[in-house]
């Protein structure tokens, strides 16, 4: 099925059915993935690491990878290795995101997290597994595009993860528990590296494997951070709203650890506006693109309004 199939005629005008949309591309993920790590031995590493792989999620960042891949001229086959790669980068942080020595959580996706069915020593281990695992994918199965592209694409998801990204996201993280008086610049270079800078990989790299020119690799840039802004601030928000049940996580994490979040400086209604106009702006990014843009569009929208 491909995006075209997803587009419906209501009232003369054409509408984007998401539903339809998530779902192809998430059964194309999970098959993707369910292959992409196959049981071996030792096979305590292997079933940890698909233990947290394969526990469901809604599969957004290697989503928006294909999705941007195709909006700018590539196909599903070139986009999914580096996707599955934006997955496993993923479930990394999050394995090792629930340890004691970072936020200590149980409870991940409505599952026991990785340490406390595996242990902590095996749960690093997964993680470590994936991360390394991630680039190798890109290297070994990506097909149909130019060295130089693949390349880049390590490049980037490196930096995504790395001191640059992700880590130091988590470090300024790690530094600002229990102290109130964090700033909306520390609290904003927390979650635009913690959060946006992998969803951000995830698009730009969409838009790498497809060979677009500087310009659009900027826009698309600009997009992810928005949309990786507002969804830690939808998160937030969640956090504060929703119960462990709709989370699938523990709920509340948030006000028990003392952490500045921005709902805790905005107030809740004020951070949904926030969002919204961070989710508005991404989406003019998107405009030089066209029709071909809808489904980031529709996503950057899906983002304000989940649920969990």
């Amino acid at each position: 099925m491909v995006a075209a199939d997803n587009l419906q005629k209501t009232q003369g005008q054409t509408t984007f059915d998401l539903k339809a949309y998530l779902k192809d591309r998430q059964q194309l993920c999970e098959a993707a993935l369910d292959q992409a790590v196959p049981m071996r031995y030792p096979e305590t590493i292997y079933e940890a690491m698909r233990y947290s792989l394969m526990a469901g999620g809604k599969r957004l960042r290697p989503i928006l990878t294909i999705a941007t891949c195709e909006m700018t001229g590539g196909t599903i086959e070139m986009a999914m290795p580096t996707a599955c790669a934006m997955e496993m980068v993923h479930t990394m942080s999050l394995i090792h995101d629930d340890l004691p020595a970072m936020d200590n959580d149980d409870y991940r996706r409505g599952k026991l997290t990785n340490h406390k069915v595996y242990g902590e020593d095996i749960a690093i281990l997964a993680g470590d597994g994936l991360l390394a695992y991630a680039f190798e994918y890109i290297v070994e199965h990506t097909k149909d595009v130019p060295a130089e592209r693949v390349l880049k694409v390590i490049s980037r998801l490196g930096r995504a993860v790395g001191a640059a990204g992700l880590v130091g996201g988590q470090v300024v993280d790690l530094e600002s528990e229990g102290k109130t008086d964090t700033s909306l610049e520390t609290l904003n270079f927390i979650h635009n590296h913690k959060t946006a800078a992998l969803l951000e990989a995830c698009v730009v790299c969409g838009g790498i494997l497809a060979g677009v020119s500087e310009d659009d690799l900027q826009r698309l840039s600009r997009y992810s951070q928005n949309i990786g802004l507002a969804f830690q601030i939808i998160d937030d928000i969640l956090d504060i709203t929703s119960t462990q049940e709709q989370l699938g996580k523990t709920a509340g994490k948030d006000l028990a650890s003392q952490k500045v979040t921005y709902p805790s400086l905005w107030g809740i209604e004020e951070s949904r506006n926030k969002a919204n106009q961070l989710v508005a702006d991404a989406c003019q990014e998107l405009e030089p693109f066209g029709e071909k843009a809808q489904p980031l569009m529709v996503i950057a929208h899906y983002i304000t309004q989940r649920d969990r």
